[in-house]
């Protein structure tokens, strides 16, 4: 790993998330792979004899592939909070590890900004009340209509597969109640403006709310009432994009699945999806490891592992790295490949 920054290279800010979680020890590992490009310049936001212990820890377990904290760029916070080891001093450190990273990120025009996994409930626990890293970056940088995109990039065909939601973290019964004409056209043209960057005329996906997309108001009126309609409307505006949908979200990823693995398959750009686990199931299944959270509409590339913090399998040493190693990977393919290149 080369953390020698020069003109040309990326500054990669990544913060360990909750360091009671498996945080620390895929960073370790991610920045040992060689699948990182070189002539990035890494700098890791959160305690340094955090890591210190955590490579020592896994050293002990007889990991030998692991970058060493004592050769890392390091943004040491020592959270005074954090010494408790309490999920709430954990949350509460990690939150703040987020804050900083989020101010440096803005003080580089060649960053981006890599987030470890963190705990929702542990943030609540510490007073943070947020439904996730997402919302404080939005309300960090002033941004009001942001998108969780999770992408991947198939390492059989090469192929850029994503899935934006249109509703995040809410209880399935407010789904309903959130989706709106107005929602769908920013996510829409949120997710325009980020396959635009990469991809002339992209060709997007809608997914319905309903089984069967309402099946013409037989198994929900969402489609049949205002949701055709307001596709119909963003695309008169967009002419430049191919629009389809609302398509019946049971088999709306079916052609994500065979471009996954099919050099020759028909391609598509990106799917809307309605809500969290309508977008993430089929995600999942077909990209598995490989799969990036991504944060679109920010001033910056945000990305994260597509996991959490996995506080039961926490030094073991048993934990993958890949989602992070793609993590990594997709903030600097998507920044050098981006627009916003050099805007903030």
């Amino acid at each position: 790993m080369n953390t020698k920054n020069t003109e040309n290279s990326f500054k990669i800010v990544i913060t360990v998330g909750d360091e009671s979680g498996i945080g620390p020890e895929i960073i370790l590992k991610a920045l040992c792979s060689d699948e990182i490009p070189e002539n990035i310049d890494f700098l890791l936001v959160g305690s340094k004899k955090n890591l210190q212990n955590t490579y020592r820890h896994l050293k002990s377990l007889g990991i030998e592939n692991l970058a060493n904290p004592n050769y890392l760029k390091i943004h040491d916070l020592e959270i005074s909070s954090a010494k408790n080891n309490s999920p709430s001093s954990y949350g509460n450190a990690s939150f703040y590890y987020l804050k900083k990273a989020i101010e440096i990120v803005k003080e580089y025009p060649n960053s981006a900004l890599v987030t470890g996994p963190i705990c929702k409930k542990s943030w609540s626990l510490a007073g943070h009340f947020y439904s996730g890293q997402t919302e404080v970056l939005a309300k960090s940088c002033g941004v009001k209509n942001v998108g969780m995109l999770f992408t991947a990039k198939s390492p059989i065909t090469g192929w850029r597969f994503n899935t934006l939601l249109a509703t995040t973290h809410i209880a399935l019964c407010e789904v309903p109640k959130k989706l709106t004409t107005e929602l769908i056209h920013s996510k829409l043209d949120l997710f325009r403006d980020f396959c635009s960057t990469y991809i002339n005329k992209p060709t997007l996906k809608v997914a319905g709310l309903n089984p069967h997309a309402g099946e013409e108001g037989i198994l929900g009126s969402e489609e049949k009432d205002w949701l055709n309609k307001a596709l119909l409307d963003w695309n008169k505006r967009n002419r430049d994009i191919k629009l389809l949908g609302p398509l019946s979200p049971d088999s709306c990823w079916n052609s994500s699945a065979k471009a996954w693995r099919d050099k020759d398959a028909e391609h598509h750009d990106g799917i809307l999806a309605m809500y969290h686990d309508q977008g993430l199931i089929p995600m999942k299944v077909i990209a598995l490891n490989y799969s990036v959270n991504t944060t679109i509409g920010l001033p910056f590339i945000r990305t994260s592992p597509d996991h959490g913090t996995g506080f039961d399998i926490t030094g073991k040493g048993i934990a993958q790295c890949q989602s992070m190693i793609e993590a990594i990977k997709a903030a600097i393919e998507i920044t050098r490949n981006s627009r916003l290149l050099n805007s903030h």
